[in-house]
């Protein structure tokens, strides 16, 4: 066994002088004996210059989306003479591209540079967000509606993917729900945005709604011409990092297979196999009814909670702001979840419990007598949105957890997200104007969707399980950890990737 004294000698002289240009075991190894202040110093160098782009960008997305909300309480209904169903359909059409592009984005993203694409995107959304705020028909708005979700389609599943090659899969979610909390809060920004912005009513002959549109969208058209520079691409090719520290974060993610044995690979060349194999993933079909649970009743809730509050007899202005209260929240709520999750090293709950939260406060919302109790039905909004958004994080990052190798996982992360935001189609679509203040049919459709997940989520829980133990056993079988290594050579088992005898699924 080596000395201590020996260990750093060798350690300095790898700093000095050693790159891996392929991830080893024995590389792994010696990157593991930095310091742990050395480590924790590193990974908070990458959450800082990580994090807060991707939170930011996401920020400006969430508001750009569902500003709508906000617009039309601030007159965009009247004003382009919207009845019926036509505004649940101009909501509803955003979500057709969106979900139909995510799957070719992701495959883009692997093509491609990612800080180029995510950069595109970008200046894309922003520039329909601001050509938005110039219609002046029911028409325009829903070729707008069309074309931003064309331009967004591509960045959460990116984002989000991203997050999954810088980060071990119980760091993961902490980082991902700091990320995704700028859902929560982009309602509580927009909501103060939009009673703000509202006041510019009249100027330069546009109504406070178009105002609303313009500047909210001229934000990510600015970012774009900075933010191809400043995002990294990936651990590998990181300028912001030294040699040894990009050489720390490719070597202990290479490690994370979850038993302790074996690698896997984010430098993986994305091809039709892989393609295949994760439109295929049993996996990733049996989570989608849980990512429905959130996206039918969130996206509904989401849109159409300004308006809930307004008809429980409060002014527009102050149903703007009152929608701040629930989000900061549900922000709360979601960072205490992601925390929670990745110390005990469990998904599975902590989407249960969210959506039991959620649960409650739909049945809570379906046996109030509306509008008769404002207060009690006000505060029963709080338990929803909470448990909405912290069930989301913990579904997502038992994905990102749960596939590899990092093509695989690209491709299979965006069709999660694709055919689970289908619900968002469902969702904006069941909150019926003839049936306010009660929305029976909406409460109603979310609580059904809410307790499939719940029951989807076990289910998966109970097959990753058997899964595990029969790769236990497998091993036992093959001899153990060398009798793997001789029936399969180190580019068959990086081949592999969630299908490798090493790799165990989180729970």
């Amino acid at each position: 066994m080596a000395t201590c004294k020996e260990k750093d000698v060798e350690h300095a002289s790898y700093l000095e002088n050693g790159t891996l240009d392929k991830p080893s075991v024995d590389a792994g190894a010696l990157i593991l004996e930095l310091p742990e202040n050395e480590k924790q110093r590193i990974l908070r160098k990458v959450d800082w210059r990580l994090i807060p782009l991707l939170t930011f960008l996401y920020l400006v997305a969430f508001i750009d989306r569902s500003n709508i909300g906000n617009a039309k309480i601030a007159g965009l209904n009247s004003q382009l003479k919207l009845h019926g169903l036509q505004y649940n359909a101009a909501v509803t059409l955003f979500y057709v591209p969106y979900t139909l592009l995510e799957i070719p984005s992701n495959i883009v993203l692997k093509l491609m540079r990612p800080s180029r694409w995510i950069t595109i995107l970008l200046f894309s959304w922003g520039m329909v967000m601001t050509l938005m705020g110039l219609i002046s028909s029911y028409s325009g708005l829903l070729a707008a509606r069309w074309f931003l979700g064309v331009a967004e389609a591509g960045f959460f599943p990116a984002a989000a993917y991203l997050l999954t090659i810088w980060y071990k899969r119980y760091e993961y979610q902490r980082r991902f729900a700091i990320f995704y909390s700028m859902a929560s809060m982009a309602g509580a920004f927009s909501g103060l945005l939009a009673y703000a912005i509202e006041k510019m009513d009249g100027v330069g002959g546009r109504a406070g709604w178009q105002w609303i549109f313009i500047l909210e969208g001229l934000i990510p058209c600015i970012c774009a011409f900075f933010m191809w520079k400043v995002l990294p691409d990936s651990p590998e090719t990181a300028t912001f990092l030294e040699k040894h520290e990009r050489e720390f974060i490719v070597n202990r993610i290479a490690a994370e297979t979850g038993s302790g044995q074996g690698r896997v690979t984010n430098s993986d060349k994305i091809g039709a196999k892989h393609i295949f194999a994760a439109l295929k993933e049993w996996k990733v079909w049996a989570l989608i009814p849980v990512f429905w649970g959130n996206t039918v009743a969130g996206y509904g809730f989401t849109a159409t909670v300004p308006t809930v509050i307004e008809e429980l007899g409060y002014t527009a202005a102050n149903a703007q702001l009152l929608t701040i209260p629930i989000y900061v929240f549900a922000v709360i709520l979601v960072l205490t979840f992601a925390y929670l999750s990745d110390k005990h090293q469990v998904r599975w709950l902590y989407i249960v419990l969210a959506y039991s939260i959620s649960v409650a406060g739909y049945i809570a919302q379906l046996v109030i007598p509306h509008p008769r109790y404002p207060g009690i039905t006000y505060g029963f909004l709080f338990p929803i949105a909470g448990g909405l958004y912290a069930g989301f994080s913990p579904m997502l990052s038992w994905a990102a957890n749960n596939i590899a190798p990092s093509s695989k996982r690209a491709v299979g992360m965006a069709l999660l997200i694709s055919v689970g935001n289908m619900g968002a189609i469902a969702g904006s679509n069941v909150y019926l104007a003839r049936e306010a203040p009660k929305y029976p049919t909406g409460f109603g459709t979310s609580f059904g969707f809410l307790c499939l997940g719940i029951i989807m989520a076990v289910i998966l829980r109970l097959a990753y399980a058997k899964e595990n133990k029969r790769r236990d056993r497998l091993v036992e079988e093959l001899g153990g950890e060398q009798g793997v290594q001789t029936k399969y050579s180190e580019q068959e088992l990086l081949d592999m990737g969630d299908r490798s005898p090493f790799f165990r699924y989180t729970l």
